[in-house]
């Protein structure tokens, strides 16, 4: 029995170094890669996919689970956690064909550039293809993988487990229900934020500087990672020891950069923050994307947008940028970077807008997995729910449907995972706070010690020891409330905007 379980070790790990590769060569892609070496890279990733796909549904592992996974009252909560989701990781590989999962991975590079271009020309057609061939895979895969499920609720499931379409849909109907008449109060409201002073010409090396520096201030350790500019803003790498983010600069808006490259540190420290023994086993893995994005958006809107955190580091600003800041205030800087105006683009959303891009993005990957709407069809129903949801219309497709990296790798039900996030943030928050009642104090003085600590020890360790449902209730004593974040939003936009029930 040990020799079973040190040997399904060796493999596992094995497995992860492979994907760590594969993390890897896909930084690189988006990064450093020449638009020329794409159909090479294409076929790398294809090969690549192919032997990982081997190595996971070897029949030697398989023997090793079998033995295993009647045995587990003999191991540790940690070997449990890894016999565990071996298990479910080799029964759903096996079930999926190599051909299949080659061609997956072979449109997921090819797509990313040919949605890179189609973005750059405003042509949707050009990336049209590629949506309508996924669409295909992907529901291939869902057959395949969970043939119980929906095809749209399997692929929910490969980033939020245990969550079904219709679960959200209820969660985001309480959302619009609250957001929508709220936002059209504030834009229709006589105060308006002073917003001026932030456009007008931002040395990108200035920029860069600025967000090294929050990025090191807040935990980031560059000994252990690295931060690049790509296309769309991510986190990568191939190990706690290795990560690696990357975020965007506009010379004329320097808070969209320093606010992506806070995000993604976050990623960066749950990352950072795994349990580095067992760094190569499933009990180190982060657990879904809902709670991962739950640190990046904990990070940017619960710390980086608060009173506290833009008195702490005000006087930053005003030095890397004084001739736009030399004459505004702490609040007003503060109620700025926090107004609330309905944009095209969801990266650069307000928080209390954001929701509203992701439900949109949701329901329109649910009608496509439905069969109620055509490819053909989605740029003119993108802009008609924008219209519907945050009153504007997109000029154009590069603004509109082809802003988002995501369908071009295939990544089909990843979007809930960011409002998920953002409600998980809300009760974390609320639960540090109890232990900490003085976080604000803390952010003021540039203190974040506490909070990364905090978060390390009840969320980035902890790996996949539990369920979301389990991780949630043990953290925050009750299971996920949109209840919260409703709150949150509610009280902190009707203070700056000064208005009824504030």
């Amino acid at each position: 029995m040990l020799n079973s379980y040190l040997n399904l070790v060796k493999k596992l790990t094995e497995i992860s170094h492979l994907n760590g590769v594969m993390s890897t060569i896909t930084w690189d892609q988006e990064v450093m890669m020449p638009d020329g070496a794409a159909n090479a890279r294409a076929d790398q990733v294809a090969t690549l996919a192919g032997v990982v796909h081997e190595r996971m549904t070897d029949p030697v592992l398989g023997e090793y689970l079998e033995e295993l996974r009647t045995l587990t009252e003999h191991f540790n909560p940690a070997e449990c956690c890894n016999i565990r989701e071996a298990c479910r990781q080799y029964d759903l590989m096996t079930k999926i064909p190599k051909r299949l999962v080659q061609a997956l991975a072979e449109l997921g590079s090819k797509g990313h550039m040919t949605w890179v271009q189609a973005r750059q020309e405003n042509k949707f057609k050009d990336f049209l293809p590629v949506i309508q061939e996924f669409l295909m895979l992907k529901k291939e895969w869902a057959s395949c993988a969970f043939p119980d499920l929906s095809p749209y609720d399997a692929n929910i499931d490969q980033y939020e487990r245990g969550m079904t379409a219709a679960e959200i849909t209820v969660i985001f109907d309480q959302l619009k229900t609250t957001l929508m008449p709220l936002i059209h109060e504030i834009t229709h409201h006589a105060y308006q934020p002073d917003t001026a002073f932030l456009q007008g010409c931002f040395p990108i090396d200035k920029q860069a500087a600025l967000a090294r520096k929050i990025s090191e201030d807040i935990g980031f350790q560059f000994d252990k990672g690295r931060m690049d500019v790509s296309v769309h803003p991510f986190c990568g790498g191939s190990h706690p020891t290795d990560v690696r983010i990357t975020t965007r600069y506009s010379k004329y808006n320097f808070v969209e950069s320093i606010y992506a490259a806070i995000h993604e540190t976050g990623h960066a420290l749950y990352e950072q923050g795994r349990q580095i023994a067992s760094a190569d086993l499933p009990v180190s893995e982060s657990l879904t994307m809902g709670i991962h994005e739950s640190q990046s958006l904990f990070w940017e809107r619960m710390i980086a947008q608060s009173k506290a955190f833009c008195t702490h580091y005000f006087d930053s600003f005003c030095k890397f940028f004084p001739e736009n800041l030399q004459t505004v205030k702490v609040d007003t800087f503060y109620r700025a970077i926090n107004a609330c105006k309905p944009d095209f683009i969801r990266v650069e959303a307000d928080e209390l807008t954001y929701p509203l891009h992701i439900i949109l993005r949701f329901e329109i990957e649910k009608e496509l997995f439905e069969g109620n709407v055509s490819v053909n069809d989605l740029p003119e129903l993108w802009n008609e729910k924008m219209f519907t949801y945050l009153g504007i219309r997109p000029p154009n497709d590069t603004v509109g449907i082809l802003q988002d990296s995501h369908w071009s790798g295939g990544a089909f039900g990843y979007f809930p995972s960011y409002t998920l996030g953002a409600i998980y943030a809300c009760q974390f928050y609320r639960a540090i706070q109890s232990e900490h009642p003085d976080i604000e104090q803390l952010v003021a003085s540039g203190d974040f010690s506490s909070i990364k600590n905090w978060l390390n020890k009840n969320i980035h360790s902890q790996g996949k020891l539990y369920t979301p449902q389990e991780l949630i209730l043990r953290i925050t004593g009750e299971p996920l409330n949109p209840e919260h974040f409703i709150c949150y939003l509610e009280e902190k936009y009707r203070k700056i905007y000064q208005l009824k029930g504030s």
